[in-house]
């Protein structure tokens, strides 16, 4: 195999790609690239077994040469110190060639890396994802989706299937729901493609959140295939194959409380800000607890008290407060990244108790389900 290629658009190829590769896997040739060449252009993969991408670079783009290739070929490279010596390459070409052994020389200017490599064809297949339902999404969407839920997901493995997003397609809507058990999230779109079946997966967060990373807003939209315990996302040059937990998510459904005693309409970036400056001092306590006490002339009290650092706080003014007077306390840093997923609009806080989970919605959502948070209060008053 021998090659030469731009080098930016090898060094954008590779970062893609080791963003699905982990150095604790127990397969090891799985710690490497796999690097293929065929008469169409370059292909790299990388893939933990749970999430794998693959970038694929066209001989030629936009009648720009990006691939000269002389030999096709494959071989696969040590991702640790392939990304590494790419990124520090000296010329704006890279040439690759695999001579007798997987001895494989890199050169770039006056430059030259000797790397051994394995066999290829000890690297693992990636799943088939061909015969699925497929879905168009714009981008934009997907990473609202993705960011405005996989917070919540639980970073705890004991019940393996709330690590992920429970993704649920009905009637031509998706509903995202994320929950760790003390909060919850929830997003609602509706799709522009007729689905007539009805799916209910669970997708890792993980994969979730290193999909976002790679998407780029640029892009208009993007194809989902759903097949074989796996779900695919497909670019025109990337592939993203994630596989899907297995094991039923809770109804969560149940959990959202039907009645209010209390409402306050705040706007969410000021309160964010406030509940900001309250954690500085709750971050000794274990909970990062915050209290809320409901005061005259519309305001609330946000405060907060470390016993062995201090105490403080802050009046913030509400737009509305209407029903029973509150004094309710929660985790801060929960709260925060409830906040966050408004994007610094107007919301209500619907209070059904002080030991009962409330809800953060839009102020005048006309869908309540569009984006919805929950959290479950801390015992302190």
């Amino acid at each position: 195999m021998k090659f030469v290629i731009q080098r930016d658009r090898l060094v954008q190829a590779v970062n893609e790609v080791t963003r699905a590769i982990s150095s604790r896997t127990t397969i090891p040739i799985l710690t490497g690239i796999k690097i293929t060449v065929n008469d169409e252009g370059v292909t790299l993969t990388g893939s933990d077994s749970d999430i794998s991408i693959e970038a694929f670079i066209p001989l030629i783009e936009n009648d720009e040469v990006l691939v000269e290739v002389e030999n096709f070929g494959g071989i696969v490279l040590q991702a640790r110190y392939f990304g590494d010596i790419v990124r520090r390459l000296p010329d704006e070409n890279v040439e690759l060639e695999v001579t007798t052994n997987y001895q494989t020389n890199i050169r770039s200017g006056q430059a030259s890396f000797n790397l051994i490599g394995l066999d290829p064809a000890e690297y693992p297949k990636l799943p088939e994802v061909t015969a699925g339902k497929s879905i168009q999404i714009p981008i934009s969407v997907l990473k609202n989706i993705i960011r405005q839920t996989v917070f919540a997901v639980s970073a705890i493995e004991v019940r393996p299937v709330l690590t992920g997003v429970n993704w649920i397609i009905k009637n031509n809507v998706l509903t995202a729901v994320a929950t760790d058990s003390h909060r919850l999230a929830l997003r609602e779109i509706p799709l522009a493609t007729e689905i007539d079946e009805e799916y209910n997966i669970v997708i890792p967060g993980k994969s979730l959140s290193e999909l976002n990373k790679i998407l780029d807003e640029g892009t208009e939209s993007i194809e989902m295939v759903l097949a074989n315990n796996q779900i695919l996302f497909k670019l025109k040059d990337l592939l993203f194959y994630s596989r899907l937990l297995e094991g039923s998510y809770p109804d969560t459904s149940r959990l959202i409380p039907t009645e209010t005693k209390s409402d306050l309409i705040i706007n969410a970036k000021s309160f964010l800000q406030a509940i900001d400056r309250a954690s500085l001092l709750a971050r000794e306590n274990r909970n990062n607890v915050i209290k809320l006490m409901t005061l005259e002339n519309g305001q609330v009290e946000v405060s907060s008290n470390s016993p062995e650092v201090g105490n403080v706080s802050e009046k913030v003014f509400s737009q509305t407060f209407t029903g029973e007077e509150l004094k309710i306390s929660f985790n801060g840093k929960y709260m925060m990244d409830a906040l966050r997923a408004f994007d610094g609009a107007d919301i209500q806080i619907s209070f059904s108790g002080t030991m009962r989970p409330f809800v953060l919605r839009p102020k005048d959502a006309e869908n309540p389900n569009e984006i919805l948070q929950l959290i479950t209060p801390v015992r302190t008053y």
